[in-house]
């Protein structure tokens, strides 16, 4: 399992909920959360070894938002 994090534009709950049916319907994809209280609204992903910054990076511009991964 791979902890994957991001930085995103996805400001607020309503939001979250219209990208929700992306993350839940992925196959490789078992919990996410997007902590809006964050001034980096940091994107959480927990998944498969086989699920790559750029496929997650490619998923939530395909549905308007923009999305980089997070340095440590």
């Amino acid at each position: 399992m791979n902890l994957l994090l991001f930085k995103t534009n996805i400001k607020t709950k309503k939001k979250v909920k219209t990208i929700a049916p992306t993350f839940n319907n992925h196959v490789g994809i078992s919990n996410w959360s997007v902590d809006t209280e964050d001034i980096d609204n940091v994107l959480r992903i927990e998944a498969e070894e086989n699920l790559k910054e750029n496929d997650v990076i490619s998923l939530v511009e395909n549905n308007g938002f923009s999305c980089m991964v997070l340095a440590d």
